[in-house]
Protein backbone atom coordinates (compact mmCIF):
# COMPACT_ATOMS: atom_id res chain seq x y z
CA UNK A 1 0.00 0.00 0.00
CA UNK A 2 2.75 2.37 0.84
CA UNK A 3 4.73 1.58 -2.31
CA UNK A 4 0.94 2.31 -4.40
CA UNK A 5 0.65 5.95 -2.27
CA UNK A 6 5.00 6.56 -3.58
CA UNK A 7 3.58 5.96 -7.14
CA UNK A 8 1.22 9.14 -6.94
CA UNK A 9 4.66 11.26 -6.40
CA UNK A 10 6.09 9.55 -9.86
CA UNK A 11 2.94 11.63 -11.77
CA UNK A 12 3.40 14.45 -9.38
CA UNK A 13 6.69 14.89 -10.81
CA UNK A 14 5.23 14.16 -14.47
CA UNK A 15 2.66 17.12 -13.81
CA UNK A 16 5.25 19.69 -12.58
CA UNK A 17 8.52 18.69 -15.30
CA UNK A 18 5.70 19.40 -17.70
CA UNK A 19 4.75 22.32 -16.75
CA UNK A 20 8.24 24.04 -16.21
CA UNK A 21 8.95 22.38 -19.71
CA UNK A 22 5.46 24.20 -21.42
CA UNK A 23 6.71 27.65 -19.34
CA UNK A 24 10.39 27.30 -20.75
CA UNK A 25 8.14 26.52 -24.11
CA UNK A 26 6.07 29.79 -23.74
CA UNK A 27 8.80 31.91 -23.07
CA UNK A 28 10.62 30.99 -25.89
CA UNK A 29 7.53 31.99 -27.99
CA UNK A 30 6.55 35.22 -26.29
CA UNK A 31 10.52 36.26 -27.36
CA UNK A 32 10.39 35.25 -30.73
CA UNK A 33 11.30 38.06 -31.86
CA UNK A 34 13.43 39.53 -28.97
CA UNK A 35 16.59 40.48 -30.70
CA UNK A 36 19.28 38.56 -29.14
CA UNK A 37 16.98 36.20 -27.50
CA UNK A 38 18.57 32.45 -27.85
CA UNK A 39 15.69 29.78 -27.57
CA UNK A 40 16.27 27.40 -24.04
CA UNK A 41 15.89 23.85 -24.29
CA UNK A 42 14.63 21.61 -21.45
CA UNK A 43 16.46 18.41 -20.76
CA UNK A 44 14.67 15.70 -18.52
CA UNK A 45 17.11 13.77 -15.96
CA UNK A 46 15.64 10.96 -13.45
CA UNK A 47 14.96 11.55 -10.09
CA UNK A 48 16.94 9.77 -7.33
CA UNK A 49 15.91 5.54 -6.63
CA UNK A 50 14.81 3.79 -3.55
CA UNK A 51 17.36 0.41 -3.64
CA UNK A 52 14.99 -2.32 -1.87
CA UNK A 53 17.18 -4.94 -1.66
CA UNK A 54 21.18 -4.05 -2.34
CA UNK A 55 21.78 -7.62 -1.46
CA UNK A 56 20.02 -8.89 -4.16
CA UNK A 57 22.31 -10.85 -6.78
CA UNK A 58 20.34 -10.23 -9.79
CA UNK A 59 18.74 -7.11 -9.32
CA UNK A 60 18.69 -4.16 -6.46
CA UNK A 61 15.45 -4.26 -6.70
CA UNK A 62 14.83 -0.44 -7.07
CA UNK A 63 12.06 1.93 -7.54
CA UNK A 64 12.11 5.56 -9.12
CA UNK A 65 10.43 8.82 -7.45
CA UNK A 66 10.02 10.04 -11.49
CA UNK A 67 10.99 12.71 -13.23
CA UNK A 68 12.39 16.45 -13.25
CA UNK A 69 14.22 18.81 -15.41
CA UNK A 70 17.61 18.24 -15.37
CA UNK A 71 18.73 21.57 -17.16
CA UNK A 72 17.48 24.03 -19.40
CA UNK A 73 19.99 24.33 -21.95
CA UNK A 74 21.30 27.91 -23.48
CA UNK A 75 21.80 26.88 -27.15
CA UNK A 76 24.86 28.58 -28.26
CA UNK A 77 27.99 27.44 -30.40
CA UNK A 78 30.82 29.24 -29.91
CA UNK A 79 32.40 28.80 -33.25
CA UNK A 80 29.77 30.28 -35.55
CA UNK A 81 29.72 32.99 -32.78
CA UNK A 82 33.04 33.77 -33.28
CA UNK A 83 33.22 33.53 -36.88
CA UNK A 84 29.91 35.63 -37.41
CA UNK A 85 31.62 38.35 -35.25
CA UNK A 86 35.29 38.34 -37.27
CA UNK A 87 33.06 38.87 -40.38
CA UNK A 88 31.01 41.24 -39.11
CA UNK A 89 33.92 43.58 -37.96
CA UNK A 90 35.52 43.03 -41.53
CA UNK A 91 32.54 43.74 -43.27
CA UNK A 92 31.87 46.77 -41.28
CA UNK A 93 35.37 47.98 -42.19
CA UNK A 94 34.74 47.53 -45.79
CA UNK A 95 31.25 48.69 -45.42
CA UNK A 96 32.30 52.02 -43.91
CA UNK A 97 35.26 52.64 -46.86
CA UNK A 98 32.76 52.00 -49.53
CA UNK A 99 30.65 54.65 -48.21
CA UNK A 100 33.00 57.28 -47.83
CA UNK A 101 34.28 56.08 -51.27
CA UNK A 102 30.32 56.80 -52.93
CA UNK A 103 29.71 59.66 -50.90
CA UNK A 104 33.03 61.13 -52.04
CA UNK A 105 32.28 60.35 -55.76
CA UNK A 106 29.16 62.13 -55.66
CA UNK A 107 30.82 65.68 -54.95
CA UNK A 108 32.63 65.31 -57.75
CA UNK A 109 29.55 63.88 -60.44
CA UNK A 110 27.07 66.21 -59.42
CA UNK A 111 27.36 70.17 -58.46
CA UNK A 112 24.29 73.03 -59.10
CA UNK A 113 22.65 70.14 -61.75
CA UNK A 114 25.56 69.76 -63.71
CA UNK A 115 28.96 67.33 -63.31
CA UNK A 116 32.29 69.19 -62.41
CA UNK A 117 33.67 67.87 -65.68
CA UNK A 118 31.38 70.55 -67.44
CA UNK A 119 32.86 73.42 -65.91
CA UNK A 120 36.20 72.30 -66.48
CA UNK A 121 35.23 71.77 -70.27
CA UNK A 122 33.64 75.38 -70.70
CA UNK A 123 36.99 76.91 -68.98
CA UNK A 124 39.30 75.07 -71.69
CA UNK A 125 37.02 76.27 -74.53
CA UNK A 126 37.12 79.64 -73.59
CA UNK A 127 40.64 79.89 -74.16
CA UNK A 128 39.79 78.26 -77.87
CA UNK A 129 38.01 81.25 -78.26
CA UNK A 130 40.43 83.44 -76.89
CA UNK A 131 42.72 81.97 -79.54
CA UNK A 132 40.50 83.60 -82.38
CA UNK A 133 40.91 87.23 -81.23
CA UNK A 134 43.10 87.67 -78.18
CA UNK A 135 42.72 91.50 -78.40
CA UNK A 136 38.61 90.94 -78.39
CA UNK A 137 36.92 91.74 -75.11
CA UNK A 138 34.10 89.70 -75.48
CA UNK A 139 36.65 86.86 -75.42
CA UNK A 140 39.02 88.03 -72.35
CA UNK A 141 35.71 88.57 -70.68
CA UNK A 142 34.45 84.86 -71.49
CA UNK A 143 37.99 83.70 -70.18
CA UNK A 144 37.57 85.40 -66.75
CA UNK A 145 34.20 84.57 -66.51
CA UNK A 146 34.33 80.55 -66.98
CA UNK A 147 37.28 81.23 -64.82
CA UNK A 148 35.55 82.54 -62.06
CA UNK A 149 32.88 79.56 -62.61
CA UNK A 150 35.25 77.08 -62.87
CA UNK A 151 37.34 78.20 -59.14
CA UNK A 152 33.80 78.02 -57.60
CA UNK A 153 32.68 75.14 -58.68
CA UNK A 154 36.25 73.32 -57.62
CA UNK A 155 36.00 75.58 -54.54
CA UNK A 156 32.27 74.22 -53.73
CA UNK A 157 33.35 70.41 -54.36
CA UNK A 158 36.69 71.24 -52.12
CA UNK A 159 34.64 72.68 -49.33
CA UNK A 160 31.96 69.55 -49.92
CA UNK A 161 34.60 67.25 -49.12
CA UNK A 162 35.78 68.92 -45.92
CA UNK A 163 32.37 69.09 -44.72
CA UNK A 164 31.76 65.63 -45.40
CA UNK A 165 35.56 64.89 -43.71
CA UNK A 166 34.20 67.02 -40.67
CA UNK A 167 31.01 64.06 -40.73
CA UNK A 168 33.03 61.21 -40.69
CA UNK A 169 34.76 63.10 -37.75
CA UNK A 170 30.88 63.25 -36.23
CA UNK A 171 30.32 59.40 -36.51
CA UNK A 172 34.12 58.63 -34.85
CA UNK A 173 32.71 60.51 -31.61
CA UNK A 174 30.11 58.54 -31.69
CA UNK A 175 31.54 55.19 -32.85
CA UNK A 176 34.25 56.04 -30.11
CA UNK A 177 31.24 56.78 -27.17
CA UNK A 178 29.53 53.92 -28.23
CA UNK A 179 32.52 51.42 -27.86
CA UNK A 180 32.73 52.68 -24.41
CA UNK A 181 28.79 52.07 -23.28
CA UNK A 182 29.07 48.44 -24.76
CA UNK A 183 31.91 47.96 -22.62
CA UNK A 184 30.49 49.47 -19.47
CA UNK A 185 27.64 47.06 -20.29
CA UNK A 186 29.59 44.22 -20.57
CA UNK A 187 31.35 44.84 -17.40
CA UNK A 188 28.00 45.29 -15.63
CA UNK A 189 26.35 42.55 -16.93
CA UNK A 190 29.67 40.49 -15.43
CA UNK A 191 28.68 40.94 -12.48
CA UNK A 192 25.13 40.68 -12.46
CA UNK A 193 25.88 37.30 -13.87
CA UNK A 194 28.20 36.44 -11.27
CA UNK A 195 25.77 37.88 -8.62
CA UNK A 196 22.79 34.98 -10.27
CA UNK A 197 25.33 32.57 -11.03
CA UNK A 198 27.11 32.40 -7.35
CA UNK A 199 25.09 29.55 -6.07
CA UNK A 200 25.60 27.28 -8.40
CA UNK A 201 22.38 26.40 -9.21
CA UNK A 202 20.12 29.33 -11.79
CA UNK A 203 21.80 30.38 -14.78
CA UNK A 204 21.61 33.78 -15.93
CA UNK A 205 20.03 33.40 -19.36
CA UNK A 206 18.46 36.02 -20.11
CA UNK A 207 21.72 38.37 -18.84
CA UNK A 208 23.75 36.21 -20.70
CA UNK A 209 21.81 36.74 -24.02
CA UNK A 210 22.53 40.83 -23.14
CA UNK A 211 26.00 40.56 -22.92
CA UNK A 212 26.40 38.13 -26.19
CA UNK A 213 24.13 41.20 -28.19
CA UNK A 214 26.83 43.70 -26.90
CA UNK A 215 29.67 41.52 -28.08
CA UNK A 216 28.09 41.09 -31.29
CA UNK A 217 27.55 45.05 -32.12
CA UNK A 218 31.42 45.59 -30.54
CA UNK A 219 32.82 43.62 -32.73
CA UNK A 220 31.15 45.49 -35.78
CA UNK A 221 33.41 48.59 -34.64
CA UNK A 222 36.06 47.24 -33.40
CA UNK A 223 38.77 43.99 -33.23
CA UNK A 224 38.35 42.52 -30.20
CA UNK A 225 39.34 39.09 -28.60
CA UNK A 226 37.51 37.83 -25.86
CA UNK A 227 37.17 34.60 -23.01
CA UNK A 228 35.08 33.69 -20.57
CA UNK A 229 36.66 32.64 -16.93
CA UNK A 230 35.37 29.97 -14.88
CA UNK A 231 33.67 32.63 -12.76
CA UNK A 232 31.33 34.18 -15.58
CA UNK A 233 33.58 37.09 -16.25
CA UNK A 234 33.98 38.14 -19.96
CA UNK A 235 37.10 39.32 -20.74
CA UNK A 236 37.40 41.56 -23.79
CA UNK A 237 40.49 43.13 -25.71
CA UNK A 238 40.19 45.60 -28.54
CA UNK A 239 43.25 45.80 -30.72
CA UNK A 240 45.41 43.42 -28.83
CA UNK A 241 44.49 46.40 -25.49
CA UNK A 242 42.36 44.69 -22.47
CA UNK A 243 39.17 46.23 -22.31
CA UNK A 244 37.15 44.82 -19.88
CA UNK A 245 38.02 42.55 -17.32
CA UNK A 246 36.82 41.79 -13.61
CA UNK A 247 37.88 45.06 -12.34
CA UNK A 248 36.06 48.06 -14.77
CA UNK A 249 35.86 49.01 -18.01
CA UNK A 250 39.19 50.78 -19.48
CA UNK A 251 36.96 53.09 -21.76
CA UNK A 252 38.89 54.73 -24.64
CA UNK A 253 39.80 58.42 -24.45
CA UNK A 254 39.32 60.96 -27.53
CA UNK A 255 41.78 63.44 -28.13
CA UNK A 256 41.41 66.80 -30.22
CA UNK A 257 43.84 68.14 -32.37
CA UNK A 258 43.59 71.93 -31.90
CA UNK A 259 44.09 72.71 -35.53
CA UNK A 260 41.49 70.46 -37.21
CA UNK A 261 39.31 69.63 -34.57
CA UNK A 262 39.74 65.81 -35.21
CA UNK A 263 39.40 63.80 -32.93
CA UNK A 264 42.02 60.27 -32.13
CA UNK A 265 41.44 57.61 -29.67
CA UNK A 266 43.75 56.55 -27.63
CA UNK A 267 44.36 54.23 -24.29
CA UNK A 268 44.50 57.05 -20.80
CA UNK A 269 45.67 53.74 -19.10
CA UNK A 270 48.70 53.19 -21.30
CA UNK A 271 49.48 57.12 -21.63
CA UNK A 272 51.15 60.02 -20.45
CA UNK A 273 49.08 62.81 -20.79
CA UNK A 274 51.50 65.50 -19.16
CA UNK A 275 54.48 64.31 -21.15
CA UNK A 276 52.05 64.33 -24.70
CA UNK A 277 52.71 60.95 -24.54
CA UNK A 278 49.23 59.46 -25.79
CA UNK A 279 48.99 55.76 -26.69
CA UNK A 280 46.65 55.45 -29.40
CA UNK A 281 44.35 53.15 -29.93
CA UNK A 282 45.18 52.26 -33.95
CA UNK A 283 48.61 51.13 -35.27
CA UNK A 284 48.70 52.26 -39.13
CA UNK A 285 52.61 51.54 -39.88
CA UNK A 286 51.04 47.62 -40.84
CA UNK A 287 49.56 47.59 -44.29
CA UNK A 288 46.01 47.11 -43.75
CA UNK A 289 45.01 43.54 -45.46
CA UNK A 290 42.67 40.27 -44.97
CA UNK A 291 46.32 38.75 -44.41
CA UNK A 292 47.49 40.74 -41.65
CA UNK A 293 44.24 40.55 -40.21
CA UNK A 294 43.70 44.26 -39.25
CA UNK A 295 41.22 44.78 -41.82
CA UNK A 296 38.24 45.11 -38.75
CA UNK A 297 36.00 46.97 -37.36
CA UNK A 298 34.02 50.63 -38.29
CA UNK A 299 36.06 52.85 -36.48
CA UNK A 300 39.41 52.42 -37.85
CA UNK A 301 37.70 52.35 -41.94
CA UNK A 302 35.98 55.88 -40.77
CA UNK A 303 39.56 57.03 -39.08
CA UNK A 304 41.67 55.75 -42.15
CA UNK A 305 38.62 57.81 -44.21
CA UNK A 306 39.01 60.81 -42.73
CA UNK A 307 42.32 61.18 -42.38
CA UNK A 308 44.51 63.61 -39.87
CA UNK A 309 43.99 66.61 -41.47
CA UNK A 310 42.59 68.64 -44.56
CA UNK A 311 44.97 67.81 -47.87
CA UNK A 312 46.11 70.05 -50.14
CA UNK A 313 48.09 69.20 -53.28
CA UNK A 314 51.73 69.54 -51.04
CA UNK A 315 50.25 65.92 -49.79
CA UNK A 316 51.17 64.89 -53.29
CA UNK A 317 53.81 67.09 -54.43
CA UNK A 318 57.36 66.20 -54.49
CA UNK A 319 56.22 62.59 -52.59
CA UNK A 320 57.65 59.27 -53.57
CA UNK A 321 56.00 55.90 -53.72
CA UNK A 322 56.27 54.84 -50.54
CA UNK A 323 55.52 57.97 -48.44
CA UNK A 324 52.52 58.52 -50.37
CA UNK A 325 51.31 54.89 -49.95
CA UNK A 326 51.94 55.10 -46.29
CA UNK A 327 49.72 58.39 -45.85
CA UNK A 328 47.77 60.27 -48.29
CA UNK A 329 46.82 56.89 -50.21
CA UNK A 330 45.95 55.10 -47.50
CA UNK A 331 43.04 57.47 -46.75
CA UNK A 332 40.18 57.99 -49.42
CA UNK A 333 39.02 62.10 -48.18
CA UNK A 334 42.90 62.93 -48.22
CA UNK A 335 43.29 61.50 -51.81
CA UNK A 336 40.50 63.22 -53.39
CA UNK A 337 41.68 66.47 -51.45
CA UNK A 338 44.88 66.25 -52.53
CA UNK A 339 44.40 65.15 -55.63
CA UNK A 340 41.45 67.85 -56.46
CA UNK A 341 43.83 70.25 -55.59
CA UNK A 342 46.62 69.11 -57.29
CA UNK A 343 44.82 69.57 -60.44
CA UNK A 344 43.68 72.82 -59.53
CA UNK A 345 47.37 73.82 -58.66
CA UNK A 346 48.51 72.63 -61.59
CA UNK A 347 46.19 74.28 -64.08
CA UNK A 348 46.24 77.76 -62.50
CA UNK A 349 50.53 78.02 -62.34
CA UNK A 350 50.68 76.37 -65.91
CA UNK A 351 48.29 79.85 -66.73
CA UNK A 352 49.65 81.74 -64.46
CA UNK A 353 53.41 81.31 -65.27
CA UNK A 354 52.32 81.53 -69.01
CA UNK A 355 50.72 85.14 -68.43
CA UNK A 356 53.67 85.76 -66.12
CA UNK A 357 56.71 83.99 -66.90
CA UNK A 358 59.78 83.47 -64.05
CA UNK A 359 63.02 83.23 -65.21
CA UNK A 360 66.06 82.70 -62.92
CA UNK A 361 67.79 85.89 -62.46
CA UNK A 362 71.31 84.48 -62.87
CA UNK A 363 71.37 86.39 -66.43
CA UNK A 364 69.66 89.64 -64.86
CA UNK A 365 72.38 89.52 -62.19
CA UNK A 366 75.33 89.09 -64.17
CA UNK A 367 73.59 91.87 -66.67
CA UNK A 368 73.61 94.31 -63.76
CA UNK A 369 76.79 93.81 -61.67
CA UNK A 370 78.79 92.43 -63.98
CA UNK A 371 80.13 88.84 -65.44
CA UNK A 372 80.56 86.03 -62.97
CA UNK A 373 78.39 88.12 -60.00
CA UNK A 374 76.03 85.81 -58.51
CA UNK A 375 74.19 87.52 -56.07
CA UNK A 376 73.42 91.09 -55.20
CA UNK A 377 71.69 93.06 -52.73
CA UNK A 378 68.24 95.07 -54.30
CA UNK A 379 65.68 97.83 -52.54
CA UNK A 380 62.53 96.95 -52.02
CA UNK A 381 59.50 99.34 -52.07
CA UNK A 382 59.57 100.09 -48.23
CA UNK A 383 63.15 100.75 -47.97
CA UNK A 384 64.57 97.54 -46.89
CA UNK A 385 66.92 95.51 -48.86
CA UNK A 386 66.93 91.85 -50.00
CA UNK A 387 69.67 89.12 -50.78
CA UNK A 388 68.97 87.77 -54.25
CA UNK A 389 70.92 84.99 -56.19
CA UNK A 390 71.46 83.23 -59.48
CA UNK A 391 68.28 81.16 -58.77
CA UNK A 392 66.16 83.20 -57.05
CA UNK A 393 62.98 83.68 -59.80
CA UNK A 394 61.87 86.57 -60.94
CA UNK A 395 59.25 88.38 -63.99
CA UNK A 396 60.43 87.22 -67.43
CA UNK A 397 60.59 91.19 -68.24
CA UNK A 398 61.78 90.78 -71.68
CA UNK A 399 59.68 88.22 -73.24
CA UNK A 400 55.96 88.41 -71.06
CA UNK A 401 53.04 90.16 -72.74
CA UNK A 402 51.00 92.72 -70.87
CA UNK A 403 47.95 94.21 -71.10
CA UNK A 404 46.07 97.57 -71.99
CA UNK A 405 47.74 99.55 -69.80
CA UNK A 406 51.11 98.11 -70.93
CA UNK A 407 52.43 98.25 -67.37
CA UNK A 408 55.10 95.66 -65.71
CA UNK A 409 54.37 93.41 -64.21
CA UNK A 410 51.54 91.71 -65.78
CA UNK A 411 48.26 90.41 -64.17
CA UNK A 412 48.19 86.87 -63.18
CA UNK A 413 44.64 85.62 -63.38
CA UNK A 414 44.73 83.55 -60.09
CA UNK A 415 45.78 85.51 -57.53
CA UNK A 416 46.52 84.13 -53.81
CA UNK A 417 44.75 85.87 -51.35
CA UNK A 418 47.34 88.17 -49.40
CA UNK A 419 50.24 87.24 -51.41
CA UNK A 420 51.10 89.40 -54.57
CA UNK A 421 52.88 87.35 -57.55
CA UNK A 422 55.38 89.91 -57.29
CA UNK A 423 57.58 92.23 -55.24
CA UNK A 424 59.06 94.93 -56.68
CA UNK A 425 62.28 96.31 -56.61
CA UNK A 426 65.33 98.55 -57.37
CA UNK A 427 69.02 98.21 -58.12
CA UNK A 428 71.46 100.94 -58.97
CA UNK A 429 74.47 99.79 -61.40
CA UNK A 430 78.36 100.66 -61.63
CA UNK A 431 77.10 103.40 -63.74
CA UNK A 432 74.82 104.16 -61.11
CA UNK A 433 71.78 103.62 -63.34
CA UNK A 434 68.50 102.36 -61.87
CA UNK A 435 66.86 99.53 -62.58
CA UNK A 436 63.71 97.73 -61.68
CA UNK A 437 62.97 94.18 -61.19
CA UNK A 438 59.94 91.90 -60.05
CA UNK A 439 60.99 89.02 -57.53
CA UNK A 440 58.33 86.08 -57.58
CA UNK A 441 57.11 85.26 -54.37
CA UNK A 442 57.79 81.49 -54.35
CA UNK A 443 54.92 79.40 -52.67
CA UNK A 444 55.95 77.87 -49.22
CA UNK A 445 54.70 74.31 -47.98
CA UNK A 446 53.89 75.43 -44.70
CA UNK A 447 51.78 78.59 -45.33
CA UNK A 448 48.49 78.25 -47.62
CA UNK A 449 48.53 82.27 -47.76
CA UNK A 450 51.54 81.80 -50.27
CA UNK A 451 50.63 78.52 -51.73
CA UNK A 452 48.37 78.31 -54.90
CA UNK A 453 45.87 75.99 -53.73
CA UNK A 454 41.69 75.89 -53.20
CA UNK A 455 41.93 77.34 -49.81
CA UNK A 456 43.62 80.67 -50.89
CA UNK A 457 43.19 81.24 -54.30
CA UNK A 458 41.00 84.18 -56.24
CA UNK A 459 40.16 85.43 -59.24
CA UNK A 460 42.25 88.75 -60.27
CA UNK A 461 39.83 91.88 -59.17
CA UNK A 462 41.71 93.98 -61.72
CA UNK A 463 40.89 91.50 -64.42
CA UNK A 464 37.30 91.16 -63.05
CA UNK A 465 36.73 94.91 -63.26
CA UNK A 466 38.64 95.55 -66.54
CA UNK A 467 38.90 92.50 -68.76
CA UNK A 468 41.56 93.96 -71.05
CA UNK A 469 44.34 94.23 -68.46
CA UNK A 470 44.10 90.29 -69.10
CA UNK A 471 47.80 89.93 -70.91
CA UNK A 472 47.50 89.61 -75.00
CA UNK A 473 49.87 92.32 -75.91
CA UNK A 474 53.68 92.06 -77.01
CA UNK A 475 55.55 93.73 -73.94
CA UNK A 476 58.00 95.12 -77.50
CA UNK A 477 56.10 96.45 -79.99
CA UNK A 478 52.65 95.69 -78.28
CA UNK A 479 51.13 93.95 -81.44
CA UNK A 480 48.69 91.27 -80.44
CA UNK A 481 49.90 88.33 -79.01
CA UNK A 482 48.76 85.41 -80.94
CA UNK A 483 51.62 83.30 -79.91
CA UNK A 484 50.34 84.25 -75.87
CA UNK A 485 46.64 83.08 -76.85
CA UNK A 486 48.18 79.87 -78.66
CA UNK A 487 50.36 78.55 -75.89
CA UNK A 488 47.39 79.15 -73.42
CA UNK A 489 45.22 77.18 -75.54
CA UNK A 490 48.03 74.48 -76.32
CA UNK A 491 49.09 73.97 -72.20
CA UNK A 492 45.76 71.98 -72.10
CA UNK A 493 46.69 68.92 -74.03
CA UNK A 494 50.32 69.01 -72.39
CA UNK A 495 50.75 65.65 -70.28
CA UNK A 496 53.00 66.98 -67.21
CA UNK A 497 51.03 66.25 -64.56
CA UNK A 498 50.95 62.61 -62.25
CA UNK A 499 48.00 61.86 -60.66
CA UNK A 500 49.97 59.87 -58.01
CA UNK A 501 53.70 58.90 -57.45
CA UNK A 502 51.92 55.60 -58.68
CA UNK A 503 51.36 56.45 -62.06
CA UNK A 504 54.21 56.21 -64.25
CA UNK A 505 52.70 58.32 -67.14
CA UNK A 506 51.30 61.83 -66.67
CA UNK A 507 48.07 63.34 -67.47
CA UNK A 508 47.37 66.13 -69.46
CA UNK A 509 44.49 68.52 -67.69
CA UNK A 510 42.02 67.51 -70.07
CA UNK A 511 42.77 63.66 -68.81
CA UNK A 512 43.54 64.38 -65.19
CA UNK A 513 40.00 64.97 -64.14
CA UNK A 514 38.49 61.63 -65.92
CA UNK A 515 41.37 59.53 -64.63
CA UNK A 516 40.91 61.09 -60.97
CA UNK A 517 37.14 59.85 -61.12
CA UNK A 518 38.60 56.46 -62.61
CA UNK A 519 40.81 55.41 -60.25
CA UNK A 520 38.03 56.63 -57.57
CA UNK A 521 34.96 54.28 -58.79
CA UNK A 522 37.88 51.58 -59.66
CA UNK A 523 38.32 51.73 -55.67
CA UNK A 524 34.72 52.28 -55.12
CA UNK A 525 34.05 49.31 -56.94
CA UNK A 526 36.54 47.06 -55.18
CA UNK A 527 35.09 48.12 -51.59
CA UNK A 528 31.75 47.77 -52.82
CA UNK A 529 32.58 44.10 -54.11
CA UNK A 530 34.57 42.73 -50.82
CA UNK A 531 31.78 44.24 -48.46
CA UNK A 532 28.70 42.72 -50.83
CA UNK A 533 30.52 39.30 -50.32
CA UNK A 534 31.17 39.69 -46.86
CA UNK A 535 28.02 40.92 -45.80
CA UNK A 536 26.71 37.75 -47.77
CA UNK A 537 29.17 35.71 -45.73
CA UNK A 538 27.86 36.84 -42.66
CA UNK A 539 24.25 36.37 -43.67
CA UNK A 540 24.97 32.66 -44.31
CA UNK A 541 26.72 32.56 -40.67
CA UNK A 542 23.85 33.83 -39.25
CA UNK A 543 21.19 32.03 -40.78
CA UNK A 544 23.68 29.25 -39.37
CA UNK A 545 23.64 30.78 -35.85
CA UNK A 546 19.83 31.31 -35.80
CA UNK A 547 19.34 27.86 -36.61
CA UNK A 548 20.85 27.07 -33.09
CA UNK A 549 19.90 29.95 -30.99
CA UNK A 550 16.63 31.52 -33.50
CA UNK A 551 12.97 30.47 -31.90
CA UNK A 552 11.07 28.80 -34.31
CA UNK A 553 7.84 29.71 -33.41
CA UNK A 554 6.70 26.21 -35.73
CA UNK A 555 9.10 24.13 -33.49
CA UNK A 556 7.79 25.44 -29.94
CA UNK A 557 4.40 25.12 -30.83
CA UNK A 558 5.33 21.31 -31.76
CA UNK A 559 7.06 21.24 -28.17
CA UNK A 560 4.03 22.88 -26.57
CA UNK A 561 1.81 20.08 -27.65
CA UNK A 562 3.92 17.11 -26.36
CA UNK A 563 4.68 18.70 -23.00
CA UNK A 564 0.93 19.42 -23.06
CA UNK A 565 -0.01 15.55 -23.75
CA UNK A 566 2.99 14.72 -21.15
CA UNK A 567 0.91 16.95 -18.86
CA UNK A 568 -2.35 14.98 -19.66
CA UNK A 569 -0.76 11.50 -19.47
CA UNK A 570 1.01 12.67 -16.46
CA UNK A 571 -2.76 13.81 -14.72
CA UNK A 572 -4.37 10.64 -16.02
CA UNK A 573 -1.57 8.42 -14.48
CA UNK A 574 -2.52 9.91 -10.91
CA UNK A 575 -6.27 9.34 -11.47
CA UNK A 576 -5.48 5.95 -12.16
CA UNK A 577 -3.66 5.50 -9.03
CA UNK A 578 -6.03 7.55 -7.28
CA UNK A 579 -9.09 4.90 -8.54
CA UNK A 580 -6.73 1.90 -7.81
CA UNK A 581 -5.86 3.11 -4.27
CA UNK A 582 -9.64 3.77 -3.83
CA UNK A 583 -10.68 0.33 -4.94
CA UNK A 584 -8.72 -1.60 -2.94
CA UNK A 585 -9.03 0.62 0.58
CA UNK A 586 -12.75 0.26 -0.45
CA UNK A 587 -12.03 -3.86 -1.20
CA UNK A 588 -10.36 -4.37 2.50
CA UNK A 589 -12.43 -1.70 4.33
Amino acid sequence: MANNFGTLYIGVSGLQSSQNALNVTANNLANVDTVGYVRQQVQYADRDYINLNKAAAISKQQTGLGVLIGDVVHTRDMFLDRSYRTQSSRQAFYQACYDATYEVETYFQEMEGQAFQGALEDFWDSFQELYKAPDDGVYQNLVIQKASLFLSRASAVYSGLQSYQYNINTQIRDDIKQINDLGNVIYELNREIQKVEAGGIETAMTLRDARDLALDELSALVDITYHETADGIMKVSVEGVEFVDEARCYEMGMRNDKLTGFVTPYWPQLSNMTSGRYANVFDFSQDISTENKNDMGELKALILARGDHVANYTDITGMDKKTYNDTTGMSVMLTAEAQMDQMIHSIVTALNDILAPNVAAGQTIENLAGAGTTSITVTLADGTTRQINANTKILDAENCHVGSDKQLPPRELFERIGTERYTEATYTDANGDAHTIYIYNEEDPNDTTMQYTLRSLHINQDLLEEESLLPHLNGGNYDVGYDLAAKLAAVWEQESTFLSPNDTKPCSFKDYYQSMIGEMSTTENVYNSIATNLAATVASVDNQRQGVIGVSSDEELTYMIKYQNAYNASSRFINVVNEMIEHLLTALG
